[in-house]
């Protein structure tokens, strides 16, 4: 039974770790790109580690294109989402799940309802109405059309439906207002879920080129995948080590944060986050 169990956990680490270098393959092809000289680049051979690193396609990637202005934007954009994301829906999933009132259960079948929606369905109107409104080409633009989250309220409804009602019938006791009780108690407590959605908040909209592409023309608002766009054209796609160091260096951010919430992003997606 030992040996059948010793086994079986081997043979699901060599998938896990064959599965986790198929997913690796292009960012570590990606980082050797980066760093390799122009003639090894389209070397007719295979290698994957350099003869010598090329450090000044970094330094192109920085100088001679504008990557640290799209990071820029991609961090305020991002935030900018995140912040009012969390600002609606953590009220929304409170009063969902700790306060009674008329439609409380048709509204919460809403919420599921729109998690069935791409957001490539409405962005037609979204954009029409955002020229009616004359704003497009500027930040808010590319955050308004986020703000409604209804995977946001999902999350964190499921989450706050496993404190005890108790806690917040204290608080009320106490004096707290509804305002103070989300933010001063309901909030903190809900931080992992928090954490996690702040992760698929960031990387899906750090990653998004669709919107961007659209509602904006404007250089100076490129968002990271829109300004690769940029890049590409304005080398024509010859330079491939300093597009591929301008790559990692928009990559970089997010594993980075990844890897710093690592610990919380998992506690809320396997604690309780998602439990009905």
């Amino acid at each position: 039974m030992t040996a059948s169990r010793t086994i079986g956990r081997l043979a699901s680490l060599a998938l896990l770790l064959l599965g986790a270098f198929a997913i690796l393959l292009p960012f570590i092809w990606m980082l050797s790109l980066s760093v390799k000289p122009q003639d090894e680049i389209f070397s007719a051979t295979f290698q994957l580690i350099p003869s010598r690193l090329e450090w000044q396609n970094y330094v192109k990637a920085l100088t001679e294109t504008d990557v640290p202005r799209y990071l820029l934007n991609g961090v305020i954009v991002t935030a900018g989402i995140l912040f009012f994301q969390i600002l609606f829906a953590v009220p929304c999933a409170f009063a969902l799940t700790h306060r009674t009132f008329k439609g409380r259960t048709a509204l919460f079948g809403l919420v599921l309802a729109a998690l069935l929606v791409p957001f490539h369905v409405t962005a037609i109107p979204v954009f029409l109405g955002f020229a009616q409104l004359g704003i497009l080409n500027s930040y808010w633009a590319l955050i308004l059309p986020f703000v409604p989250t209804a995977f946001g309220i999902f999350l964190f409804r499921q989450f706050l439906s496993q404190i005890p009602a108790d806690l917040f019938d204290a608080a009320r006791v106490d004096g707290l207002s509804e305002t103070a009780i989300v933010w001063r108690i309901a909030f903190p407590l809900a931080m992992p879920a928090a954490t996690a959605f702040a992760i698929f908040s960031v990387t899906a909209h750090w990653n998004d080129l669709f919107w961007p592409l659209i509602s904006t023309t404007d250089p100076d608002l490129a968002t990271p995948p829109r300004g690769i766009l940029f890049f590409r054209d304005e080398e024509s796609g010859d330079d491939v080590g300093p597009l591929m160091a301008a790559a990692t260096l928009i990559t970089a951010p997010l594993v980075i944060a990844f890897l710093l919430a690592q610990r919380k992003f998992t506690q809320g997606l396997a604690t309780r986050g998602l439990k009905g």
